[in-house]
C-alpha cells in the first residue's frame, strides 16, 4: 500500500495536497486538530475544509492529533509507517503577531512538532520523501537591506543591483537579522529538516514560501494576506495597512502550483535540499496594487486605512527567485497568475461570508 501523510490537512496547502494526491495514493492520512481556530478564532477554523475532504475523498482518513504530542504521533507511525511514501508537513503557527503572544506554543508547534515528525519518520519510514513548508521569514528582515526605489504604487529593486532582478534566492543570509519569534521557530524547523537530509541521509526538501494563497484559505486578520483582504472587501469590514506606504511587495503563489512543486520533488527527491517557492516575477503585487485588483474584480470599494507602524521584521519587498527549483525540475511551471488567484479567492469567499 502507498500512503501519503499530510499534516495541517485542513489548511490551505494541506487540503490542496489532499486533493492533488487523492488519485495517486491508496490512502491519504490527514493530521489536523484545528489549532487555527485557537490561533485566530472560530472564523478561521478549518473544520469546514476537513468535512469537505472527508466527504469528497473515500481514501482520506482524518486524524485529530496534535503534532506536539510525540506519543500520539508514534501510534500513527507504528501502524502505518512501513507504507508511508510521502510526508508533506504543512501544519504550523503562521503569524508574526500571534507568536509574540505565546512563544512557547509557537515554538512547540513549529519546531518541536517538526522534530517529532522527522524523528518518527527516521525510525519508522526512513525512505519517505519528507516535504516541509517553510517560509521566507527565515531570512528575517535581511531583504529590507537591499537597495530599493520607490515607485508610484510599489517598492522595487534598484535596477543597478542586477543580482536580485529575478528576486531573492537561497543564498540570502539567515543571520544578523530580526526574524520575529515566528521566524525564529521556523528557522529551527527549516534547519532540522535540512539536517535530517544532510546528516541522516533522508530525502528531505525545504520549500521557503512567499505568500501562499488560494481559494481554500481561511484568512484571518493576523494571517492570510489576499484571503483576508478579499473577506474585508466583500463584507465591508475595515482593513488596516501597516507601514511602508502600502507599497510593500509580496509574491503570491497558488496552492496548486506549490503542491505541484512538491509532486515534482517527490518523483525525483534530493537530500536536505532548499528551495525558495513563491510567485516570483510571474505573480506579485504591492498592497495598493492588490486593493486595485480586488476592487476591479469584485466591483466593491475597500474600506481601509493606513498606519505608519509596520510589523516588526516585516518585508518591504520580497519576490522569490525560483530559478534553482526550475533548474532541478524544468518540467514544472505555473498554472495560475495573480488575477486568477484573486478571482478564485473572491468567488470562493463569496460563498462563505
Amino acid at each position: 500500500m502507498n500512503i501519503a501523510l499530510i499534516t495541517g490537512s485542513g489548511g490551505l496547502i494541506g487540503s490542496e495536497s489532499v486533493s492533488f494526491l487523492a488519485d495517486k495514493f491508496d490512502l491519504i492520512l490527514g493530521i489536523d486538530n484545528d489549532m487555527r481556530s485557537y490561533f485566530f478564532g472560530q472564523e478561521a477554523s478549518t473544520s469546514w475544509n476537513v468535512d469537505s475532504l472527508s466527504n469528497k475523498y473515500d481514501n482520506y482518513k482524518h486524524l485529530n492529533v496534535d503534532i506536539r504530542n510525540y506519543e500520539s504521533l508514534e501510534v500513527i507511525f507504528k501502524k502505518y509507517g512501513k507504507d508511508i511514501k510521502l510526508l508533506i508537513h504543512t501544519a504550523a503557527q503562521p503569524s508574526h503577531d500571534w507568536a509574540a503572544k505565546e512563544p512557547l506554543v509557537d515554538f512547540g508547534v513549529n519546531a518541536t512538532g517538526t522534530l517529532n515528525l522527522l524523528e518518527l519518520s527516521r525510525l519508522n519510514c526512513p525512505e519517505v520523501v519528507f516535504v516541509f513548508t517553510s517560509t521566507n521569514k527565515v531570512y528575517g528582515d535581511n531583504p529590507n537591506k537591499l537597495p530599493l526605489i520607490e515607485l508610484e504604487k510599489r517598492w522595487e529593486i534598484d535596477e543597478s543591483h542586477s543580482y536580485f532582478k529575478e528576486g531573492i534566492d537561497e543564498q540570502m543570509s539567515l543571520d544578523h537579522t530580526t526574524h520575529s519569534v515566528f521566524g525564529a521557530s521556523k528557522v529551527a524547523a527549516d534547519v532540522l529538516v535540512q539536517e535530517y537530509g544532510n546528516y541522516f541521509g533522508m530525502k528531505t526538501g525545504v520549500f521557503r514560501g512567499g505568500c501562499l494563497t488560494g481559494p481554500n484559505h481561511s484568512g484571518a486578520k493576523l494571517h492570510g494576506f489576499l484571503s483576508y483582504l478579499a473577506k474585508c472587501n466583500l463584507t465591508g469590514d475595515h482593513y488596516t495597512i501597516f507601514g511602508y506606504k502600502g507599497k510593500q511587495v509580496r509574491d503570491n503563489i497558488h496552492s496548486y502550483d506549490l503542491v505541484n512543486m512538491f509532486w515534482h520533488f517527490y518523483q525525483n527527491p534530493r537530500k536536505g535540499e532548499v528551495y525558495n517557492a513563491g510567485g516570483s516575477r510571474y505573480s506579485n503585487c504591492s498592497m495598493l496594487e492588490a486593493i486595485d485588483i480586488m476592487e476591479e474584480i469584485s466591483g466593491k470599494k475597500m474600506n481601509y486605512s493606513y498606519t505608519n507602524d509596520n510589523r516588526i521584521g516585516d518585508h518591504i519587498w520580497y519576490i522569490s527567485d525560483v530559478d534553482k527549483f526550475k533548474s532541478h525540475y524544468p518540467k514544472w511551471e505555473y498554472k495560475y497568475d495573480l488575477k486568477d488567484i484573486i478571482g478564485q479567492i473572491i468567488s470562493s469567499m463569496s460563498e462563505r461570508v
